[in-house]
């Protein structure tokens, strides 16, 4: 007979069929199991839409009958756009119900405990780890009301992210930039700071990777819009690929006369960069690209608001003490106080190394002076 882990690892492969559709809401897939053999599947699609459970036990039919169901978050009991997935499983006639992640949503949780005294068989904590990975960005904006931001730079061995002369492109080769752009197509929005706008002009579009939803916001961190913006790619770009422009600034007042205003570009006026996130969080985007540039990193790294870092290190030496490094800011002043990755994970992307993990903060001087800025 195959196992429980067997059956929760289908159903996390059903769940990432929501990557980039689902937010606000987490990514779930779902599966019913009788006698050996799979009557129904489904997966979350899109928020406000039908839950994964649903899906599957519409798929499943009378099949559902005594069937055992597999899904990756923990059945809801609260009614939110939709109504609670535990009333459709009793009246479906699942005997027993195997998850993954609890729902960490105060107003959600406690459909395990509420099945269990259904008479219902429950399991949890199946595959834990490999289900909560998946919804990183729900979870931690449940937990911390902000954007799970991923910082995403292309690096030489010596951790150079531009020459002295802010010259860039390409540290890394094309299989690293495919890469880069599933990234982005998986992401609700990119942020890229002034400093990057000017010296590379990116475009900030999907091209190498299917784009599974709405494209992500292309987002601009500045102290005010730059007089040179109305010549960037930024506005010149038509593909169905390139989602709308939002300037994120601290200084407003002269940008009433400004042309690209008409040519749908948004401005929005922040005190703060902590601002500037818990606004796109509050939207319902909840992973955030981070592409740079190093002054931009660096703040990011300062206050603890990059959570995951994404490192595509190509076999070249920049060096140079004015070329523009990864952590371009004052830094930490001793090694208690440094920033290390965790569930650490390599590959060789053509020439490059892609080097990713979970950030740690230390809980030190770093931590301690992290202002809400």
């Amino acid at each position: 007979m195959l196992s429980d882990e067997y059956w929760m690892t289908q159903a996390i492969v059903l769940a990432k069929r929501g990557i980039a559709r689902t937010h606000p809401n987490p990514r779930v897939g779902a599966l019913l199991v009788q006698q050996g053999q799979i009557v129904g599947k489904g997966w979350h699609q899109r928020a406000g839409e039908a839950h994964a459970e649903v899906h599957a036990i519409d798929d499943a039919h009378e099949q559902a009958q005594g069937a055992t169901l597999y899904v990756t978050l923990e059945p809801c009991a609260g009614h939110g756009r939709t109504p609670p997935c535990t009333g459709c499983i009793i009246r479906a006639g699942i005997m027993r119900v195997v998850y993954a992640s609890n729902d960490p949503n105060p107003a959600m949780q406690g459909g395990g405990a509420y099945l269990a005294q259904q008479g219902i068989a429950v399991t949890a904590a199946v595959c834990k780890d490999q289900a909560d990975a998946i919804n990183r960005p729900f979870f931690y904006y449940i937990h911390h009301k902000m954007p799970y931001v991923i910082g995403k730079a292309a690096i030489s061995l010596d951790g150079k992210l531009a020459t002295r002369q802010g010259h860039s492109q390409w540290i890394s080769g094309g299989v690293s930039r495919q890469h880069a752009h599933a990234l982005r197509a998986a992401s609700d929005a990119i942020i890229v700071g002034a400093g990057t706008l000017r010296a590379d002009n990116p475009s900030l579009t999907i091209r190498d990777a299917a784009l599974l939803g709405q494209p992500p916001l292309r987002v601009v961190m500045a102290r005010q819009v730059p007089v040179f913006f109305a010549a960037c790619k930024l506005l010149q770009t038509n593909e169905y690929a390139a989602g709308s422009v939002r300037f994120y600034v601290q200084e407003s007042a002269p940008l009433a006369a400004a042309p690209w205003i008409k040519q749908g570009v948004e401005i929005v006026r922040v005190e703060t960069l902590k601002a500037a996130l818990q606004h796109l969080a509050n939207e319902g985007r909840l992973q955030i690209l981070l592409e740079g540039g190093g002054i931009l990193h660096a703040a990011f790294f300062e206050h603890g608001f990059t959570q995951e870092l994404v490192l595509y290190q190509a076999p070249c030496l920049i060096g140079g003490t004015t070329s523009i490094n990864l952590w371009h800011g004052l830094g930490i002043a001793s090694m208690a106080e440094a920033p290390r990755l965790e569930q650490i994970t390599t590959q060789m992307l053509g020439e490059d190394r892609l080097i990713r993990g979970i950030l740690c903060y230390a809980k030190s001087s770093l931590s301690a002076s992290i202002k809400e800025g």
